[in-house]
């Protein structure tokens, strides 16, 4: 099942023909291929009205990519404490509710379907982002590194510990975003449990230095992330939940000294819980593929739902994973950034647009919105005239 697959046989898969074009159920959600928009943090909400998107650029950007069977949002924070980045959007008031609602109804009219990433960045922010509040996370160590804020690059501080009842706020933060994201028009709910950031925060031991029932053993260091999932799907059904994990990224500065049984024991309880997806970060965030510490392997076989692999996936690698059953779909980041046309440019092996990481963040179209697709539609519709 898991033997690669030659070079002449992935070759010989026409683009109609490879699994990765073709249809697949993710929980309750029927996707038309198995090629997944990762989230993908941009900064164009409007920060002046309180974290808003849905601005004409930011439904254009989304439409334009809509040819993915799956979107997943940008990170959308559940809480003003839970933002890290510039003008990135929020899931938790009524404003931001009814700004995502032409985003996804966009989406739905171009035939895909969005998610939601639904998150809180923990102790990776600084007042200055938050309205001068305290960062928080499992314990009071700081992760290093610097914010950017309005005022620059400043460093992060040391973050507040958070109380079992502060916790209970948080799991509840992420219901109601879960609950806003169904209003909004989304069709599910990833949980953002990966990249250093508040879950991820408490699965590891390099930031969880907890006493209580929230830290120490395994049990008790999984114990915040379980308590979100089943909040989340107690609130939207266990057929729209998915979470994105990344056992071994050190990325925000995060570590762990045993990922395998940590990470492990996660697996099997999202698995008998029988969630729609887990969304695999497979090595270092953005980076090496090869980092040891976690067998993906036997995660796709311990967990029954569907298994989307992410990082460093070019076409030949994300049919051969696809064919030979070692994902049921695959995530593309920056390759999504760059080409809005990807899933076409996929299918029949044309060349990428290169992204410009210098507009990454920056506000405005450029970069943005104006990648050139291989045929923009209005010459489509000549050629077919």
């Amino acid at each position: 099942m898991n033997a690669p697959l030659p070079q002449a046989a992935l070759d010989e898969l026409a683009a109609g023909e490879a699994m990765l074009f073709q249809p697949l159920r993710i929980g309750d959600i029927t996707v038309a291929n198995r090629v997944v928009m990762a989230p993908l943090t941009r900064g164009r909400a409007d920060e002046a009205a309180g974290d808003v998107p849905g601005s004409a650029m930011n439904i254009e950007y989304y439409r334009q990519r809509s040819g993915a069977g799956l979107i997943i949002s940008e990170g959308t924070q559940v809480s003003p404490v839970g933002k890290g980045y510039q003008a990135t959007p929020g899931i938790y008031s009524d404003a931001q509710v009814e700004g995502w609602k032409p985003i996804t109804r966009a989406v739905h009219e171009a035939g895909s379907k969005i998610v939601a990433q639904i998150w809180h960045v923990g102790r990776v922010t600084h007042p200055g982002l938050i309205g001068g509040a305290q960062p928080v996370a499992p314990s009071a160590v700081s992760p290093g590194g610097v914010a950017y804020t309005q005022a620059g690059k400043v460093e992060m501080p040391v973050p507040h510990a958070l109380s079992v009842e502060e916790i209970a706020e948080v799991v509840e933060q992420f219901r109601r975003g879960a609950r806003n994201a169904i209003r909004a028009g989304f069709d599910g709910v990833e949980i953002h449990g990966a990249n250093g950031y508040l879950i991820d925060q408490f699965l590891r031991d390099g930031a969880n230095r907890r006493t209580d029932a929230y830290g120490g053993s395994v049990e008790n260091r999984v114990r915040f992330a379980l308590e979100v999932v089943d909040a989340v799907v107690a609130e939207i059904g266990t057929g729209r939940v998915g979470i994105r994990l990344s056992p071994v990224t050190p990325s925000n500065g995060i570590a762990d000294s045993a990922p395998q049984a940590v990470f492990g024991h996660l697996v099997r309880e999202l698995d008998r819980r029988g969630i729609a997806f887990i969304h695999f970060v497979e090595g270092a965030t953005g980076g090496a593929r090869d980092l040891a510490g976690f067998d993906f392997a036997w995660a796709r076989q311990a967990f029954r739902g569907v298994y989307i692999a992410n990082n460093g996936y070019g076409r030949e690698l994300a049919v051969e994973a696809v064919e030979t059953g070692r994902a049921d779909a695959v995530s593309f980041g920056r390759a999504f950034i760059a080409n809005p046309d990807l899933v076409t440019r996929l299918k029949t092996g044309a060349p990428l647009n290169a992204p410009n990481p210098q507009t990454f963040y920056t506000p405005g179209p450029v970069g943005y919105i104006d990648y050139p697709a291989l045929l923009a539609p209005a010459d489509a519709d000549s050629v077919a005239a």
